[in-house]
């Protein structure tokens, strides 16, 4: 089973800056697009931005320029860098990961399945 699990959630400022973190573990043998999607509150959950394991990236247009994604496939790790956070970006984060799950090896093969694997989710409030 891959889990991924999520750090850097908390209270900041309007203005400020947080660094969300996630790591993927578990039977993987391989890791895709990773990326964030948010969802605040009586909302739909949305994307925020993603990364493929080529480096190519996509951002919401209401994070553009304020958010950074960036990626260590190496430690299979995502991180998301928020810059002047308003208080519209309140909402709980959430890590996403395409990833090949080893579902049996031997030392002749491996055998996987593509998931879509989700974190639990981290909150972010922005105060006014």
């Amino acid at each position: 089973q891959v889990q991924l699990a999520e750090s850097g959630g908390g209270l900041v400022q309007a203005g400020g800056s947080l660094r969300l973190s996630c790591v993927a573990s578990g039977n993987i043998f391989n890791v895709h697009t990773m990326g964030w999607f948010r969802q605040a509150p009586e909302k739909k959950r949305e994307l925020v931005a993603n990364m493929t394991s080529s480096g190519s990236t996509h951002y919401a247009d209401s994070v553009k320029g304020r958010f950074t994604i960036s990626r260590d496939n190496a430690k299979n790790e995502v991180h998301l860098e928020m810059n002047s956070l308003k208080p519209e970006d309140t909402a709980v984060y959430y890590c996403n990961a395409d990833v090949s799950e080893i579902t049996a090896s031997d030392s002749d093969y491996i055998k996987y399945k593509d998931v879509e694997v989700w974190g639990q989710g981290t909150l972010v409030t922005v105060s006014s």
